[in-house]
């Protein structure tokens, strides 16, 4: 890890919990989302670097970079996973069951199972050439899901989930501190995924 994120993840750690404000409607529960947004936006990174590398792959048939998609796609699931552990806890805490079946846990499921589905199929395949062209093939396939299911079915749909950051009205409706907090823990998110893609294992 980048000696620089550590400071920095821990300072933003820090803000969330001795400087944030509670949030208005949510009260002290709702700072989960300081976690719950930057790994959900972290996964939909990683699903789009996967698509890209694998599209890269097609084109050049370089092995490296079909072990970046395929360590991208790795990440993905688990950010993906992290984010709907904690909006699961949010759920708990605020609509009294973990899962509810709104439509964001709904689509985020679906995620969950199309990216599974991508990592049992590497799992599966032997012949090195026949699984990087198949994974790239349903990389690119899979990350035109991603949109729907996370930006556009969510919102056609009555939800319990809180309005996200940008409201239906194109409007951001949240105090200075919490919007700066959060976009700082988001872009540290980021950086974190992209060290993990430079250090990490295919």
């Amino acid at each position: 890890m980048n000696k620089i994120l550590i400071p920095v993840t821990v300072a933003i750690v820090a803000a969330v919990i001795f400087f944030v404000p509670p949030i208005k409607g949510l009260g002290e529960v709702a700072k989960i989302i300081f976690f719950h947004v930057p790994t959900a936006w972290v996964s939909v990174v990683a699903f789009f670097a996967s698509a890209w590398y694998a599209a890269k792959f097609l084109r050049t048939n370089d092995f490296t970079v079909d072990k970046l998609s395929a360590r991208a796609a790795r990440l993905g699931f688990v950010f993906v996973l992290l984010s709907t552990v904690s909006g699961a806890i949010f759920s708990k805490l605020t609509w009294g069951a973990y899962w509810n079946w709104d439509p964001r846990q709904t689509t985020i499921f679906v995620l969950i199972l199309i990216y599974g589905a991508y990592l049992t199929l590497r799992a599966a395949v032997a012949d090195e050439k026949v699984r990087a062209k198949v994974s790239a093939v349903y990389s690119l396939l899979s990350v035109l899901t991603v949109p729907f299911l996370v930006f556009i079915l969510p919102r056609m749909y009555f939800s319990l989930h809180p309005s996200p950051v940008l409201n239906s009205a194109g409007r951001v409706e949240m105090d200075a501190v919490v919007l700066i907090v959060l976009i700082a823990a988001v872009i540290d998110a980021t950086l974190i995924f992209l060290q993990l893609m430079k250090f990490g294992r295919s």
